[in-house]
């Protein structure tokens, strides 16, 4: 059985767009993951590439995703296939590829006990913003709602009114850079780590006292981060902003694409796991 289960967010933690590079990289260093309509998007680099394939060989590595099933079917990340990925923030299981039924129905049964529907958060949103700061409104696999928005036209105060609208409905708000995001709470990435876990764990391919190590930038992964044995954010992003801590949490030296080099070397000594290459 293998040691550790290893979740990890993606975008802006382990892959990276030109615009979040965050300083001089070789191009000749860098690999494309992610391309949409024919166009390069996403990016490891030559390192981080090495240490993630390592990692998937040794133990469970879990993509753990804001990004609905089919934005993360575009991302070609190393050390796939992923016999289990979350997304959707965690109101999706992948198990092969595959939304697992059975965790959606959890997922969806929980929300309707303890949240106001989707229809009536998407309603209040559009009596609240206007086009001169909103550019898109979309509804993320009938889970969740975000704004893409014009942060310097985008009105005071109003995250922290919407917040308030929201957390007494069973509701929670995040804004990362353009977006701001709509999320039930029951609708979390910690909790399908837990059910991979669990899985991993009866199926004994994961010693039940097993930790969780985990990765990731924004306050969407913050419950994960926490609820993880031992974890680890990049010092940028929505967590670097807020200059969120935690005891258990670690920060990188590196912000930009370079630090998804430092938490995979973390993660790989956390295991000590030796170089396959």
């Amino acid at each position: 059985m293998t040691r550790a289960l290893i979740a990890t967010d993606l975008d802006r933690t382990m892959i990276y767009s030109r615009g979040a590079f965050g300083g001089h990289t070789d191009p000749a260093e860098l690999l494309c993951v992610e391309y949409l309509d024919g166009a390069p998007l996403s990016y490891v680099t030559g390192t981080a590439a090495t240490l993630l394939g390592d990692l998937a060989a040794a133990c469970p590595v879990v993509p753990t995703t804001t990004r609905t099933p089919e934005q993360f079917r575009r991302i070609d990340l190393p050390g796939g296939p992923w016999h289990h990925a979350i997304t959707s923030n965690g109101g999706v299981i992948l198990v092969d590829g595959e939304p697992d039924p059975a965790w959606r129905r959890r997922i969806d049964t929980a929300v309707l006990e303890s949240c106001a529907t989707l229809d009536e958060v998407v309603a209040e949103l559009h009596r609240r913003i206007t086009d001169d700061w909103v550019s898109k409104v979309r509804v993320a696999d009938e889970l969740f709602c975000y704004l893409v928005v014009d942060v310097a036209a985008q009105p005071p105060g109003f995250l922290e009114d919407w917040d308030r609208w929201c957390s007494a409905r069973g509701w929670n708000v995040s804004q990362q850079g353009r977006k701001i995001y709509s999320m039930p709470d029951p609708v979390c990435k910690s909790r399908a780590v837990a059910e991979v876990h669990r899985r991993l764990t009866d199926a004994g391919a994961l010693d039940p006292d097993a930790p969780v190590l985990a990765a990731g930038d924004g306050a969407l992964d913050a419950e994960m981060l926490v609820a993880a044995h031992a974890a680890i954010r990049p010092r940028h992003g929505e967590l670097e902003a807020l200059d969120w801590q935690h005891p258990t949490v670690a920060v990188t030296d590196a912000a930009g694409i370079a630090a998804s080099e430092e938490i995979l070397a973390w993660f790989t000594r956390s295991l000590d796991v030796p170089l396959a290459s």
